[in-house]
């Protein structure tokens, strides 16, 4: 649509938008004087829905009351907790219940999937990742190949074109082409967190695939802000972390996905524990380890009921709503948001992010000429919180569920005065 720079075009956006009553069913963070903030960093830490209290105080009660039965006597029986999200989960990621499971925290479920997924030899043994990855991602490679007797030298990057911040899919099939029969694994970051790049993931698949490498997915800045479409994009695994767009609360659990490809081959290497044991015999103890089928069968533990809780809260929500709502409305407020930063004109600032809807979420990531993070500091000391990247990067996420455009607006009015 055709953008206006002014305060009453954001008005009458907000007051056509069918979802602007989300913003009231979250906490808004307030200044010393009781004004909301201008928050804009759920690709950093999601804001708390209000019922959250009510789902984590729902299981306090019932522990309270009943103990251990509460396993099985509780509103919401823990012992199976983990399958009240299940199936919202695999509709936000776009994936069958079978091929998705909540459970540990990223880095830990990445490592777990590539106990089973990287299987080096003595020939097939690099892996591909972006050069701007995610450090977690990177550490996390980088144990593994050492694990396995190999050193940091094996890591290939996928890298931007000189003088670029994007990365081209032509330049990875170009890798996986000259270099693919020492290639055993892919591990991508679908949303880059620096530049906010929504990769093709089936398409990276494909390329993969084509010379015989698995395929994994860090979804941790998609996961609720694009649609990754994981079960026909035919990705082997992928992993996110529940905190930032799924508003699930600090150090959250995360989610897995195993693609059903996957699901019947119990001859798949992997760490074992109770809860991936099969769930007929599970309590009959002293039983030879039968490992379950699908994404429940890279389980370890019973489920963190609290943490899970938090997570219901928001996902309930976001059942609610409807996903594909949700996008409609990000497309358009990340719109206006590119809109109204071009309009400021200045040589001081640039977007890096892809201009291309389709090419990214809902975070803009702003690059700054000279760099000094003051810029970032003054935004905060107006109550605008955006989060700072090394760099020289403000990283912005206007989030459909709680974000207006009247904060948008105000945020660049603010913006264009400090530049």
């Amino acid at each position: 649509m055709k953008f206006k720079k002014t305060l009453a075009f954001a008005q009458q956006l907000d007051k056509e938008d069918k979802l602007a009553h989300l913003r009231n069913q979250f906490h808004i963070p307030k200044d010393k004087d009781g004004n909301d903030w201008l928050y804009f960093t759920g690709n950093s830490l999601g804001l708390q829905p209000k019922a959250t209290k009510e789902y984590i105080n729902q299981e306090l009660k019932d522990w309270a009351n009943l103990g251990v039965e509460g396993h099985f006597e509780a509103k919401n029986p823990w012992l199976n907790y983990h399958e009240f999200l299940t199936d919202k989960m695999a509709k936000i990621v776009g994936a069958k219940p079978i091929e998705v499971v909540v459970m540990n925290t990223l880095t830990t479920n990445l490592h777990l999937l590539m106990v089973s997924f990287y299987r080096p030899t003595k020939t097939k043994y690099k892996i591909v990742i972006e050069s701007d990855a995610f450090p977690s991602d990177r550490y996390a490679v980088q144990s593994q190949l050492k694990f396995h007797g190999f050193s940091e030298d094996d890591i290939i990057e996928w890298k931007p074109r000189k003088g670029e911040e994007l990365l081209y899919i032509e330049d990875l099939e170009e890798i996986v082409a000259t270099q693919g029969d020492e290639i055993a694994l892919l591990l991508i970051g679908g949303v880059n967190y620096y530049t906010g790049q929504f990769l093709d993931i089936k398409k990276i698949a494909a390329i993969g695939h084509s010379k015989n490498c698995i395929v994994g997915i860090d979804l941790a800045h998609g996961a609720g802000n694009i649609q990754p479409n994981l079960h026909d994009s035919n990705v082997d695994f992928a992993a996110w972390c529940t905190y930032k767009y799924l508003n699930s609360g600090p150090g959250s659990l995360a989610g897995l996905f195993v693609h059903e490809k996957h699901s019947k081959n119990k001859e798949l290497p992997r760490f074992a524990g109770w809860w991936n044991h099969n769930k007929a015999t599970r309590f009959n103890m002293r039983q030879p380890f039968d490992v379950m089928e699908g994404a429940e069968g890279w389980q370890l533990s019973n489920p963190p009921i609290l943490s899970m809780a938090a997570i219901k809260a928001s996902l309930d929500l976001f059942d609610e709503v409807g996903f594909e709502n949700l996008r409609e409305k990000s497309e358009k407020l990340t719109g206006y948001f590119e809109f109204l930063i071009n309009e400021i004109n200045s040589d001081d600032i640039k977007i890096i992010t892809p201009k291309n809807p389709k090419e990214r979420g809902c975070q803009l990531s702003i690059q700054v000429k000279n760099a000094d993070k003051s810029l970032h500091k003054k935004l905060t000391e107006n109550n605008i919180i955006t989060d700072w990247r090394e760099p020289d990067v403000i990283r912005c996420a206007p989030v459909p569920m709680y974000n207006s455009f009247e904060d948008i607006y105000t945020m660049i009015s603010i913006l264009k005065g400090l530049l």
